[in-house]
């Protein structure tokens, strides 16, 4: 018996005991996962096709490990205008050991492995979880070198209307952009019809900046500008 699923926008052919290599999914090795999203099943000689999913059909999975692609470089020259980029990128995997293939609407029982430790400095308190650590971070951050974090229109290329879009989106601060993944700026930029905005304007390179401390982009050149007329 196997069956097509789909997962993180590929499609996969299971079986039992196959280990398959999806986009992230959230979790700790060990956790079991579900797929629901089941294309096909074949059982024999019999085969069902999904219209475009099989309801009653669960594909069970255990996490064996979170990894890492091999790293990718995107390399961008502009001729005549001095001008070139460089950037690497990874994309974020797991491992997946495929346990059971589930019919008639039966649901697997969903276990949990170990947590990863929390490396934890010396005098420090223990960590409460990711839940509990983002405000203390955000609250720590909202000031960075003076300047509101969440201030988006700071950031070089945000405007009154993008800046609408992006809070109506739940993207309110520096730290949402600075987050961003490749994966998520694709994801924005197509959701939000942003035209390549964001990568053309390295949206998440001036949202790491302004929270280290520097100056905005924006202010930068006008001040350069400004310097420049009494020449």
């Amino acid at each position: 018996m196997f069956a097509v699923i789909k997962t993180g926008g590929k499609q996969f052919r299971v079986a039992a005991n196959d280990r398959i290599t999806v986009a992230k999914i959230e979790g700790n090795p060990g956790d079991t996962v579900a797929f629901g999203s089941v294309l096909m099943l074949t059982d024999g000689e019999k085969s069902t096709i999904g219209a475009p999913f099989l309801g009653d059909i669960t594909v069970a999975g255990e996490i064996v490990e979170q990894a890492r692609g091999e790293k990718v470089i995107a390399f961008k020259k502009r001729r005549r205008q001095n001008s070139k980029r460089k950037r690497g990128f990874r994309a974020e995997l797991t491992v997946v050991r495929i346990t059971d293939i589930l019919t008639g609407g039966k649901k697997p029982e969903m276990k949990k492995g170990a947590a990863a430790p929390v490396a934890l400095k010396a005098g420090s308190e223990a960590v409460k979880g990711k839940a509990a650590a983002k405000p203390a971070k955000a609250k720590a951050e909202a000031k960075a070198g003076g300047l509101d974090a969440s201030n988006l229109s700071l950031i070089s290329g945000v405007g009154p209307t993008i800046e609408k879009k992006l809070r109506a989106a739940g993207i309110t601060s520096w730290n949402d952009i600075a987050a961003w993944t490749e994966a998520d700026i694709a994801k924005w930029d197509e959701e939000l019809k942003l035209r390549g905005r964001a990568t053309r304007e390295e949206w998440v390179e001036q949202a790491k900046e302004l929270l280290a401390g520097k100056p905005p982009r924006a202010k930068a050149d006008q001040a350069e500008l400004a310097s420049g007329e009494d020449y």
